[in-house]
């Protein structure tokens, strides 16, 4: 809940890391969630499919639970490409035949054998005792911390609601807590009565059946009803559960591409993917999920219990940077927060579990499946560091542009040039940042097209990412170096004898926010021609093509699909 005090635009555990610790721990937090997000699709639909295998009619087709799940990953992935979203039409009598009959399971496994209770508290009472005095406590506890752990998955549900502030409703905090609380409490309440249940009833593993399966089963077959109804509410009851998990695999599919996403934005990843409203942006990262989740299911052959293992992991690394990103914020803004020392307290606490767990998991189940996810996770970081390096290059070359256009003049004042009809020739130019590229491609246009446009029109986009999106002054700064990158190019056009003008805007997603202007512009210039700068390398390879934004070209087929004119020119690298 502190998070969504800190950032209550939203972000997660990605921005945290970013913001308070630095862009590297940034980068693990963010490659943590990336991983995570592809797990999330595969565990989820590893445990509906054998969820499906445990109802008793299905059981004997259980060795086909690995092409059930790979089945379902795909029939998920095709329609996600094709553009379909869980609606609360659909996921609503889910959810509540999934409440109806746990509620009626939960009760009945609980108030049912409540004189088993004395007796079950009892023998936990003596296996306690019976471990202090063998000295075996650390053992019996270490087992604890790692029963927690594989159920402290479900942490991420109530870690996505600071992902998803942006969707709440006002008062965004006030919401944004309220829906924590009410989160946490039917996962302890859910939780909670599911293991009580199977301590009340002994349920033991039974082959390949899922443990609540086995306490289904049990509950329901002490009831006084045809057979034909019981197996009808345990075919419900299970089947309910199935299609909760598959819903929570879709949650990964739109989750991953919006982190990828940030990570693009912040150069740690392919460009092309920060183009959300690209739906061929959007699709290639539908795929990419998708591909990964299927690698992972084959590896592991479906088995839940290893998936878990690595879903852990992952989870607690963004969960111990978080901590350690809210204590350090405490620690800078202690003079002007009188509840420092609590909050720092609280989450010092969080650190100290979180950090536990994690150690724990690593050092037990490293050999289980927890070396899987750090080579993982690892081999993602080092890619993201590689795509890094690689900009870093590609900006040296482009402030050597820009030393080469450094001497061009500028208007320093308004030369009073007339500004023509709205049927002359316009030329629409969309600009990033003033400097070498943009500068060329105007010139191009010169080159190319001499003495043709009467009009210039300078269009750019302050794209809000996780270098901006961190409070209100922060967007004013970058609103306000939009604003300037526009007048200097307004400047360099009339200085070069032409009438200009600029308009920009600031937002989250360049595309949508080009192609608004775009229509504004085309809606009061009819003959305007839109242009675009590309930067080109003199040796063209599959990295130098993966890693340079296609902007210009998600943007021309955006235009051409509604009628609009766009041309690309290419800016050599030197």
């Amino acid at each position: 809940m502190k998070v969504i005090e800190v950032f209550p635009t939203g972000g997660g555990g990605y921005l945290v890391a970013t913001k308070l610790l630095g862009s590297g721990a940034g980068l693990v937090s963010g490659a943590s969630l990336m991983v995570d997000y592809v797990l999330t699709v595969a565990i989820s639909l590893a445990a509906a499919s054998k969820a499906i295998f445990s109802i008793p009619i299905l059981h004997q087709w259980v060795h086909l639970s690995l092409w059930l799940t790979l089945g379902s990953l795909a029939v998920l992935t095709y329609l996600n490409i094709r553009g379909v979203k869980e609606s609360t039409l659909v996921l609503t009598p889910i959810f509540l035949t999934f409440l109806l009959t746990h509620v009626v399971v939960i009760g009945w496994g609980i108030f049912g054998h409540w004189d088993n209770l004395t007796t079950v508290v009892k023998e936990a009472g003596s296996t306690v005792s019976t471990a202090r005095d063998t000295g075996t406590l650390w053992p019996l506890f270490v087992g604890f911390m790692l029963a927690y752990t594989m159920g402290a998955g479900t942490y991420t549900g109530i870690e996505a609601v600071s992902n998803s502030m942006n969707v709440l409703r006002e008062p965004k905090v006030v919401t944004g807590k309220r829906t924590m609380r009410l989160m946490a409490w039917s996962l302890a309440v859910t939780a909670g009565g599911i293991l009580l249940c199977y301590v009340l009833w002994g349920v033991k593993p039974m082959g390949e059946k899922s443990l609540n399966a086995i306490m289904i089963e049990a509950v329901a077959g002490k009831w006084n009803f045809p057979p034909g109804l019981i197996a009808t509410f345990i075919f419900v009851t299970i089947f309910s559960e199935a299609a909760l998990l598959i819903a929570a695999a879709q949650a990964g599919f739109l989750g991953g591409p919006a982190v990828l996403s940030n990570l693009a934005l912040d150069s740690w990843v392919p460009h092309r993917f920060a183009n959300l409203s690209d739906r061929l942006v959007t699709m290639n990262g539908v795929v990419l999920m998708a591909a990964a989740a299927g690698a992972l299911i084959v590896a592991t052959k479906g088995k839940v219990e290893m998936l878990v293992v690595m879903y852990a992991i992952n989870v607690f690394v963004v969960f111990v940077l978080t901590q350690i990103g809210m204590c350090v914020h405490w620690i800078k803004v202690k003079r002007r927060e009188k509840t420092w020392r609590r909050n720092f307290a609280l989450n010092s606490i969080g650190l100290v579990l979180c950090g536990t767990i994690l150690t724990f998991t690593l050092i037990t189940k490293f050999t289980h499946g927890g070396y899987n996810t750090v080579l993982i996770t690892l081999g993602l970081i080092v890619f993201c560091i590689s795509v890094k390096l690689h900009y870093r290059k590609v900006s040296r070359l482009l402030r050597r542009l820009d030393m080469a256009f450094r001497e061009i003049p500028e208007a320093a004042t308004d030369p009073g040039l007339v500004n023509p009809g709205e049927d002359a020739p316009t030329a629409v130019l969309f600009v990033g940042g003033y400097g070498g590229f943009g500068i060329h491609t105007f010139f191009a246009i010169h080159k190319a097209w001499p003495r043709y446009y009467q009009r210039f029109i300078f269009l750019s986009v302050g794209v809000v990412d996780t270098a901006h999106f961190k409070g209100v002054e922060e967007v004013e700064n970058l609103e306000k170096e939009t604003e300037n990158t526009i007048r200097k190019y307004v400047r360099l056009a009339r200085g070069q004898g032409c009438y200009a003008v600029g308009e920009y805007k600031i937002g989250p997603d360049a595309v949508e926010l080009m192609m608004d202007m775009a229509r504004k512009v085309k809606k009061d210039y009819p003959q305007a021609v839109f242009f675009s700068g590309k930067l080109v390398f003199p040796n063209e390879n599959w990295m130098t093509r993966l890693l340079h934004n296609q902007t210009a070209y998600a943007v021309q087929r955006e235009m051409q699909f509604e009628g609009m004119a766009m041309i690309v020119l290419p800016v050599r690298a030197i």
